[in-house]
């Protein structure tokens, strides 16, 4: 039987499901982590605006699947991929070719909504491929695909950006969910009956359920915490490295260090710890998290130790900037690694009996919360201690950065109030599980 499972081979659905994950991967990465840079150089907003912008997006990204999933169920898996990559085609290559403030605003919503069928549709059609023999093999080259889309999505926005211009970036995002698009036309078979699933008033049932559930609603603003920091490579991080470092700094590369350290190591963290309560390995990460804002912060000093580069055996040099942000990144790669794996089994746990998938759908709320207060936060902490060069005088420009990296003084403070707050979430909880099992006896 275990050689016949491991002769097992996956559909051709289920290849064509993750190719189109790491095309639109690769799109979004390219696109995120240069949209506040874009919505500021290329359209005009200002950096709270585009903070807000980019929050209320990324929000909208993580709030709509569950509601976007119950549509995809109706009207069927390829129609609805095809729906999506449409819609993220055309909002793409409108950003590419008009970035105007009228005209940006819609097409966000296009994206946002195109987008938010895909992670729905894709892991779908991953549960209806795969058996239980080949389900644990099939997600994890899903999250490979997903990996290695990410990946090559910041890598190629670099040159991108810095050769050809930010809405450049956009176009290539098209390009790719283009491809995608094509590669589902021909090759992408229906595998589930249109007409299934539930109704869109029964998920919007599920989440007031999760709003009302004390204990949940708890451990997602606590988690918040952690994911407003995680948000900044995309919300803070870019602005940051490009203003005090220099328009040839590449915050895409820089970015790409969290997820190599989460490939690295999240196996290895996860089985170490796997005895330990899932809360408090939580801990362990929401206590690394404040560190990794801290070693940001401390390149003001490790600056005015070495200047300018820090020369590593003649092999070659970078500002200190870039090194404390590389460091920092690390350290929220290892935190993620704690955290994550997880928190959708603690999730999982506090739901009612029977209700747990229905409850997961709703589990990524903290990501919803941290793009809305992590980019509207980084905003107002641009705008106070790393401005935007275009709006200050040639007398202001040689001191406007000295500050700059007390915007990472809030996050870490952010983190250290989040992981207190976890410890004594686990402590309270613990205790009224006690409490409640002494009164069964």
């Amino acid at each position: 039987m275990a050689e016949k499972a491991l002769k097992q081979k996956f559909s051709r659905e289920f290849w064509v499901a993750n190719t189109v994950e790491l095309f639109e991967r690769a799109a979004y990465f390219a696109f995120f982590i240069a949209v506040t840079l874009y919505l500021t150089k290329s359209v005009g907003f200002n950096d709270i605006w585009a903070a807000w912008i980019g929050g209320v997006f990324a929000a909208g990204l993580y709030f709509l699947p569950p509601f976007t999933g119950a549509i995809a169920d109706k009207i069927g898996f390829r129609k609805a991929l095809m729906l999506s990559f449409g819609l993220l085609t055309i909002g793409y290559f409108t950003l590419g070719v008009f970035p105007y403030k009228a005209i940006v605003i819609p097409a966000l919503a296009i994206i946002m909504f195109g987008g938010s069928f895909i992670k729905s549709i894709i892991t779908g059609t991953i549960a209806k491929t795969t058996t239980t023999e080949t389900r644990a093999k099939g997600y994890s080259i899903f999250y490979g695909m997903v990996n290695v889309g990410a990946f090559l999505g910041k890598t190629f926005a670099f040159p991108l950006r810095l050769y050809l211009g930010l809405e450049m970036i956009n176009l290539y995002a098209a390009l790719m969910t283009l491809t995608a698009l094509v590669v589902v036309y021909f090759f992408f078979k229906n595998i589930d009956k249109a007409g299934e699933g539930r109704k869109l008033k029964e998920v919007w049932n599920s989440f007031i359920k999760i709003v009302l559930n004390v204990r949940l609603i708890t451990l997602i603003l606590i988690v918040t915490g952690f994911w407003v920091i995680q948000h900044q490579l995309y919300a803070t991080m870019p602005k940051y490295v490009l203003r005090t470092v220099g328009n040839t700094a590449s915050p895409e590369w820089i970015a790409n260090v969290n997820p190599f350290v989460v490939i690295l190591f999240v196996v290895w963290i996860t089985n170490v710890m796997r005895k330990v309560k899932a809360v408090y390995s939580m801990s362990v990460g929401m206590f690394i998290m404040p560190l990794s804002a801290l070693c940001m912060a401390s390149s003001y000093f490790l600056e005015s130790l070495t200047g300018n580069s820090v020369d590593f055996f003649g092999a070659f040099s970078a500002h200190p900037i870039t090194i404390m942000l590389i460091i920092g990144i690390v350290f929220q790669g290892l935190a993620e690694c704690f955290i994550s794996p997880r928190y959708l089994e603690f999730f999982s746990l506090q739901a009612p009996k029977g209700e747990e998938g229905l409850y997961l759908g709703f589990s990524h709320l903290h990501s919803f919360l941290s793009s809305l207060i992590g980019f509207g936060i980084s905003g107002y902490l641009l705008t106070a201690y790393c401005p935007d060069p275009a709006t200050l005088t040639p007398d202001q420009l040689p001191t406007a950065y000295n500050k700059a990296y007390y915007i990472w003084f809030y996050f870490a403070g952010i983190g250290l109030i989040s992981a207190f707050a976890l410890l004594i979430y686990g402590k309270v909880t613990d205790y009224y599980d006690r409490k409640k099992s002494l009164a069964e006896i």
